[in-house]
């Protein structure tokens, strides 16, 4: 696929990382390949400068938002949690970015999609909680990340995802479960009212959200499609929804700027 003038624009705000004594603004070239051969976008990669953006300018001049997984974790300041691990990396740059990003992208019924950190940094920034480490609680499965060098099985399927009867992702998919991988430390608790459980794990740990009140496609999950993103069928018509409804954006952006 070629990307041209008519190819939506999709943000992807970046991780801040130190390296040799500098700060460095990221996004991993796995959701970049997402964007442009999965959802048919241009990706626009949005350092996390926080309130440097005026975010509803911002997000006006977007057709979607991918908000990415990170090595990071969302600081639990910003939902009254417990204490995290005091190995737990943070960002605080990012947060400061996509937590009102995120809500600013919901106002203008920006089309979006939350990925791992994304799905948590979702419920954070609509009021809900996060459980710092999911694998303690009582029954729970190992989400974290398998210690293996070969990312395809790092990446590779971990466990089924039931889907929600008549739910969108099930309509999306055709399938009432599926089978992802899983690389997370932390997952949903409290889920934010404005949310609706759209999958979930078979220790009951919430794999899939969306935003019941949204304009526009409006979804989360906790595991990574965008790996590989061509090979996964599933991954593929993900992808391929979110791209539809950004370019329908960018349609009628164009319309707008033709009229005026």
């Amino acid at each position: 696929m070629k990307l041209d003038a008519r190819s939506p624009l999709i943000g992807i705000p970046a991780c801040v990382q130190g390296r040799e004594r500098q700060a460095y603004h990221t996004v991993g070239e796995k959701y970049i390949t997402a964007v442009a051969e999965g959802a048919g976008g241009l990706p626009v990669v949005i350092p996390s400068l926080g309130d440097v953006y005026d975010m509803a300018d911002l997000v006006r001049r977007l057709d979607g938002l991918l908000v990415t997984g990170s090595p990071s974790n969302v600081a639990v300041s910003h939902y009254g949690g417990k204490p995290d691990r005091p190995d737990s990396p943070q960002d605080p740059q990012r947060d400061a970015t996509t937590l009102p990003l995120i809500r600013a992208a919901l106002a203008a019924n920006l089309p979006l999609l939350c990925i791992c950190r994304g799905i948590q940094e979702l419920n954070v920034a609509l009021g809900g909680t996060l459980h710092t480490q999911v694998h303690e609680r009582p029954g729970a499965l190992d989400h974290r990340a398998p210690k293996v060098d070969d990312m395809d099985v790092k990446y590779g399927p971990r466990h089924a995802v039931k889907l929600t009867d008549d739910g969108v992702l099930a309509g999306l998919l055709g399938s009432q479960e599926i089978e992802v991988n899983s690389l997370h430390w932390q997952a949903i608790d409290r889920l934010a009212e404005r949310l609706a459980v759209e999958g979930v794990a078979p220790d009951g740990v919430i794999e899939a959200v969306r935003v019941t009140d949204a304009g526009a496609f409006a979804i989360g999950v906790q595991w990574h499609p965008e790996w590989k993103v061509l090979r996964n069928p599933d991954s593929v018509r993900l992808f391929k929804a979110f791209g539809d409804a950004a370019r329908a954006r960018a349609e009628r952006r164009t319309a707008r700027g033709l009229a005026a």
